[in-house]
């Protein structure tokens, strides 16, 4: 509903200002347009709108959809790089016990 609110919205201020302006030939559209696309912008409605959407929309899907996901992906990232970790201390553990064993000899 957050959604079809914010366009009815916009979609009535938009007509009720084109309904303050006079259709002629010589009417410059593209200035028209950006002076309606700026007077959206400065009325707060679509800011107001977009915080009740995703209130509505992501905020109930945070800790039972994207979180379990977030979670799940941080958790590899850190088992990879601590088995990088691990590998890489396996090997300077192998080229130690290499280097002693040859300077032994």
């Amino acid at each position: 509903p957050a959604y079809q609110n914010l366009r009815q919205r916009v979609d009535n201020f938009v007509s009720n200002h084109l309904a303050n302006h006079t259709w002629s030939p010589h009417l410059n559209k593209n200035q028209l347009r950006n002076n309606i696309r700026q007077q959206v912008l400065k009325s707060g409605m679509l800011e107001a709108g977009i915080d009740r959407i995703i209130s509505q929309v992501v905020d109930p899907k945070i800790n039972h959809t994207f979180r379990p996901q977030v979670e799940k992906v941080v958790q590899d990232f850190l088992a990879t790089l601590h088995n990088k970790e691990d590998a890489s201390a396996n090997h300077e553990q192998t080229e130690e016990k290499f280097e002693s064993s040859v300077s032994n000899t």
